[in-house]
């Protein structure tokens, strides 16, 4: 099988120095939101590669089960592959919807940082900015108990700065200001900031101007790196 060769390749880059460094990294400790993740201490660009070797190959369904394998690269392969799926030539929205929806059923699997923030905007984003009357699932989403549903609805918005949009970012953003994960401070913060530097720096500020004395520092520091020294200063002492 297809999913066995997978498997065995990735196993054959294991690199258990690597691996201790990442369990750091990604906080697999009981507690962290990482707890219990697994890894090969495999680079991105090896995972990157062999994901491209298989994905042609790779049934949806075997695809899924990578995806539900407790070793992180595993899950991150899996969904290396769900994207080359999505945005092969000649993918019908039929099969888009397929991924779609396997990816929405699956969300608990796409449990770290990265898995999301690679995955999100390309399969989600994408996804809803061609079908606009699904949106709502956004606000679905950044109303979930899973950290990682709020963090795929902030980051799925990526896809629509990318159009110059700016209204679904803000609107998740607003609904995620009393969220109390700090993932999530920095995933808005990062996409305000991204507001400012794809659309304009204006709607970020009128977001800033309106919520900066209430939103949590992290999300504010992040939303501000690329101020001017002076602008950010003001900010930071909620004096603007």
């Amino acid at each position: 099988m297809t999913l066995h060769k997978i498997q065995k390749e990735l196993s054959s880059h294991a690199n258990p120095k690597q691996a201790k460094l990442l369990s750091g990294f990604f906080k697999t400790k009981k507690g962290e939101y990482g707890e219990g993740d697994v890894f090969y201490g495999i680079k991105v660009p090896v995972t990157r590669t062999i994901a491209k070797k298989y994905s042609s190959e790779l049934s949806l369904t075997e695809t899924e089960e990578l995806l539900h394998s407790k070793i992180h690269e595993e899950r991150l392969c899996a969904l290396l592959i769900l994207i080359q799926k999505y945005e092969t030539n000649g993918t019908t929205q039929e099969n888009k919807k397929e991924i779609f929806d396997l990816y929405l059923t699956n969300t608990k699997y796409i449990n770290n940082w990265d898995l999301v923030d690679l995955s999100a905007p390309k399969i989600i984003g994408e996804y809803l900015y061609s079908h606009p009357k699904e949106k709502i699932l956004l606000k679905k989403l950044a109303k979930s108990n899973l950290l990682w549903d709020r963090r795929i609805s902030i980051l799925s918005t990526f896809y629509f700065i990318y159009k110059k949009l700016s209204d679904e970012t803000l609107q998740i953003a607003e609904l995620l200001l009393n969220d109390k994960e700090d993932l999530i401070h920095k995933a808005v913060g990062w996409m305000l900031r991204e507001i400012g530097k794809r659309c304009t720096l204006e709607e970020e500020e009128k977001f800033l101007k309106k919520y900066y004395k209430i939103m949590p520092r992290t999300m504010l520091r992040y939303a501000i790196e690329k101020f001017p020294e002076e602008k950010r200063k003001k900010y930071l002492e909620r004096k603007v």
